[in-house]
């Protein structure tokens, strides 16, 4: 890809939202293992619905690795219930709690490539749920790849490629700095939120007018 392919660099991109939205303090967990939970109940759900299992399972004092690993499955699954799919979701959580107290030993001993592989090893655990463990759970530079990315990036770059491509895109032209990819993340997301809406973006008021590629182009 040529410097002129694009119209914002990802780190103008990064400058031009934060200008605008602040720091987003993200992610908004207590602990490591939150983290893995919030990233586990969130798949194929909205925050909101994430906010309140999380509430539910600190409610009834099972929010740690510990108690998670030893929970009855019901227990679990009527805390999470809210951001659905809670039978298949719960398996895993709790095989993650079993598994965290390792997973977190090994965070200070493998570099990156590795522990992401351990990661995606555990049953229900994909990139993006990976990746997001690895940012914000443990401080490696690595850039989950969401819907909101996918969608941001297709239109201001024109570019629909596939979570690789996606992430390795960014990743080369931002700092490899872990505050940074996690703030850039959480940009996106707001950006998402507030104006580039899946049904249809609005323009007017968003920080980067302008700067969208026409429809269908593509990158190379």
């Amino acid at each position: 890809m040529k410097p002129g392919d694009v119209r914002i660099k990802p780190t103008e991109l990064y400058s031009s939202l934060l200008t605008v939205f602040g720091p987003q303090d993200w992610w908004p967990a207590r602990t490591g293992f939150e983290v893995a939970v919030g990233a586990i109940l969130t798949q194929q759900t909205s925050w909101k619905n994430v906010e309140k299992a999380i509430r539910e399972l600190r409610r009834k004092k099972l929010l740690t690795a510990k108690k998670l690993a030893i929970a009855k499955q019901p227990a679990i699954e009527s805390c999470i219930r809210p951001a659905g799919f809670y039978k298949q979701k719960a398996r895993r959580i709790r095989l993650l709690a079993q598994e965290f107290p390792r997973i977190r030993e090994s965070a200070k001993k493998l570099k990156l490539p590795e522990l992401r592989t351990e990661l995606l090893e555990l049953d229900g655990v994909g990139k993006e749920t990976a990746d997001s463990v690895l940012l914000y759970a443990f401080d490696f530079p690595i850039l989950p790849i969401d819907a909101y990315t996918h969608r941001i990036t297709q239109r201001i770059y024109g570019f629909d490629g596939d979570y690789e491509e996606l992430r390795l895109f960014y990743e080369s032209r931002l700092p490899r700095d872990p505050s940074i990819l996690n703030e850039f993340h959480a940009l996106l997301v707001e950006l998402a939120k507030r104006n580039c809406w899946k049904k249809g973006p609005d323009c007017q008021s968003c920080p980067v007018m302008g700067e969208c590629k026409p429809a269908g182009s593509k990158l190379k």
